[in-house]
C-alpha cells in the first residue's frame, strides 16, 4: 500500500511537472505565433508601402513626360511661328530689294523678328511697313534723306547716338552705326516702340516722323491735323496702308 501511494504520488508529481512544461511550451508557442504574425504584418506593410512608392514614382514620371511633351510642343510652335515670320519678312524684302545677299537678308529678317519678341507693341507687319516707307520703298541699308536721316529706319544721328547709349552700343560715327542694318533696325524699333507706348499707334508714327513736340500739340488740340507738318499728315496714312497690306 505504501509503495502504491508513493507510486501514485510520483505520478501526480510527474503530471504536475508535465503540465507546467506543457503550459510553458504552449506559452512560448503563442509568443512565437504572435512574433510570426507581427513579422508577417511588418513585411506586408513594407511591401505595400514600397508598392505605393513605386506607384507614386510611376505617376510622377508620367507627369514629367507629359510636361516635357508640352514643352516640346511649345518649342515647336514657337519655332514654327519664327520661321513663318522670317519667311514673310523675306518675301516683303525681296519685293523691294533683290540686290541684298542671302546672308544679309536673313540677318535683317531675324533681327526684325527679334524686335517683335522684345517689344510687345511692335509686330512684323508694322516694322516692315515703317522700313518700307522710311527707305522710300527701297530697303537699302545705306539710304539717306535730304534732312540727314540715315539707314533703313531713317534714324537721325543725334537720336541714334542717344539710342546707342540705351542699347549699350558703342557710338563710333553715324555712317558705321546707322548704315549697319542690324544696328539701325535695333535703334529704330526701340525708338518707335517708345513713341507708340507714349502716344499710341498713330501718335507714335506722327512723333517718329515729325517729333514729339509737334505730336504733343496735335493731341492737345484734339488731333487737329493742321498742327502736323504736311509730310507727317501724309506719313501716318501711308504707313498704315502698308501695315494693312502686309497684314492681309
Amino acid at each position: 500500500m505504501i509503495i502504491c501511494r508513493l507510486y501514485k504520488k510520483g505520478l501526480d508529481k510527474n503530471e504536475r511537472v508535465f503540465g507546467h512544461e506543457f503550459a510553458s511550451l504552449l506559452k512560448q508557442f503563442k509568443k512565437g505565433l504572435i512574433l510570426a504574425f507581427m513579422i508577417f504584418m511588418f513585411v506586408s506593410v513594407v511591401s505595400f508601402t514600397n508598392n505605393i512608392y513605386q506607384a507614386e514614382e510611376a505617376v510622377h514620371k508620367v507627369a514629367l513626360i507629359k510636361h516635357s511633351l508640352q514643352n516640346l510642343k511649345g518649342v515647336i510652335e514657337v519655332d514654327r511661328l519664327r520661321r513663318r515670320s522670317i519667311n514673310k519678312i523675306l518675301k516683303i524684302m525681296n519685293r523691294y530689294n533683290e540686290k541684298l545677299s542671302d546672308k544679309e537678308r536673313y540677318k535683317m529678317a531675324h533681327e526684325i523678328y527679334k524686335m517683335t519678341i522684345k517689344y510687345n507693341n511692335l509686330d512684323v507687319d508694322l516694322i516692315c511697313a515703317t522700313i518700307t516707307h522710311e527707305s522710300a520703298l527701297s530697303w537699302r541699308p545705306d539710304i539717306q534723306s535730304w534732312a540727314g536721316a540715315m539707314g533703313l529706319m531713317q534714324v537721325m544721328p543725334v537720336t541714334g547716338r542717344f539710342l546707342c547709349e540705351l542699347e549699350g552700343i558703342k557710338w563710333t560715327n553715324a555712317e558705321e552705326i546707322l548704315y549697319n542694318p542690324i544696328y539701325n533696325i535695333r535703334l529704330g524699333c526701340r525708338y518707335l516702340s517708345m513713341l507708340i507706348e507714349t502716344y499710341q499707334l498713330e501718335g507714335g508714327l506722327a512723333a517718329y516722323n515729325g517729333g514729339e513736340k509737334r505730336v504733343a500739340l496735335w493731341l492737345a488740340r484734339g488731333r487737329d491735323n493742321n498742327v502736323l507738318y504736311k509730310e507727317t499728315q501724309g506719313y501716318i496714312p501711308a504707313v498704315l496702308r502698308l501695315y494693312e497690306t502686309f497684314k492681309n
